[in-house]
């Protein structure tokens, strides 16, 4: 006899990389739910996030702890509006980072957190970046005590510096990589309308895996960013290499990218899909973010203001453009400073080649 699955819809699935995940595939009342949920299967995370997939509402967690522990103040933030408000996939990915902390501490009190403990926490999470972030979290948890829970003591977080890494997170693309895409990928792909796509208008991949036909608007290509809600409109007058590709899309397919009998990518997925044309075309180094990221240096180094990149990569303060422009300006000044030197006078050499003539008195 067959057992019955307690989760309709859900399947544990082989990633593109081998890798074993639960996907939520159904369809309620004209809704398509296409998404992975958390493991491991029939865990409190992944209970959590099939409700909210099939309800369209998240499921708001109970407390196991009592008020100013951990625990209590997790699920406290979880239920406020600060965090209901992010963006699906920051959610997603901000929970589990959530259910970690809650699972290494969750019984423990805010106020007997010492750096030591902040410290070891960090140690156990491995990487500089993933320490950093785990920083970064529980600051925001204590942040959340203190607006909301009447903590006032100070956050131990305070007193332990962050991880040094000197790295700017994923790999800009150079135009000798792009280049070496390109011709690899020949026009009329879909890896190359992928490259052409986010290089054009700066889609992160969870906007670039949804766009289709919907989002071209007469003689414009628009978008709205998932993470930010900001709003992207641009001439493809100004992208002949990307108008090029999307002429060669079939008028009946609607979405841009999809797989396995016209199914949509989810982000995971489409980003999977795409490191692996790079590492086809010999960049294994590169991503999807990457070619966000040397679309964004190459308006910068045209001249760009930080305002005008800004609304570029649609994000809501210039911030994070600021840093393109200051990359692109020490080039510049850089090269400007060396064409001082275009006009310096060289001292005469000290070897002579040709000997001076001495006049020597007396003598003719």
């Amino acid at each position: 006899m067959t057992k019955r699955n307690a989760f309709p819809g859900a399947t544990i699935v082989e990633d593109a990389r081998g890798g074993k995940r639960i996907r939520l595939r159904k369809t309620i009342k004209g809704r398509k739910i296409d998404t992975y949920l958390p493991g491991p299967w029939g865990s409190q995370a992944m209970v959590e996030a099939y409700k909210a997939a099939i309800t369209g509402q998240p499921d708001l967690p109970k407390a196991t702890g009592p008020r100013g522990t951990f625990d209590y103040t997790i699920t406290h933030y979880l239920s406020s509006r600060r965090f209901l408000d992010l963006a699906e996939q920051t959610r997603y990915a901000k929970r589990l980072r959530l259910d970690w902390i809650r699972q290494k501490i969750g019984a423990g009190r805010l106020v007997d957190l010492e750096p030591r403990h902040v410290e070891h926490l960090m140690d156990l999470k491995g990487g500089k970046e993933a320490a950093n972030r785990l920083h970064k979290e529980l600051g925001q948890l204590y942040g959340h005590a203190k607006r909301y829970l009447d903590f006032n003591a100070t956050p131990p977080t305070e007193r332990v510096e962050r991880r040094k890494i000197r790295s700017n997170g994923f790999h800009t693309w150079s135009d000798q990589e792009v280049q070496k895409y390109r011709e690899f990928h020949p026009s009329g792909t879909l890896p190359r309308l992928a490259l052409e796509l986010i290089i054009g208008t700066g889609a992160a991949r969870q906007d670039a895996c949804r766009m289709g036909r919907q989002n071209i608007k007469g003689t414009d290509i628009w978008y709205m960013r998932g993470k930010t809600g900001q709003d992207v409109t641009l001439p493809l007058s100004k992208l002949p290499e990307l108008q090029t590709e999307l002429r060669q899309v079939p008028t009946s397919q609607a979405l841009f990218f999809t797989h396995s009998g016209g199914k949509p990518y989810t982000v995971e997925s489409f980003g999977n899909w795409f490191a692996d044309q790079a590492k086809e075309a010999g960049l294994p180094h590169c991503r999807a973010h990457g070619l966000r990221k040397f679309g964004a240096t190459r308006l910068a180094e045209r001249g760009a203001t930080e305002f005008q990149i800004m609304a570029f990569l649609a994000h809501k303060d210039p911030r994070e453009a600021r840093r393109y422009v200051q990359a692109a300006s020490r080039v510049k000044l850089a090269s400007d400073a060396l064409s001082h030197l275009e006009n310096v006078q060289h001292p005469e050499s000290l070897d002579k080649t040709n000997p001076q003539v001495v006049e020597m008195k007396g003598k003719k």
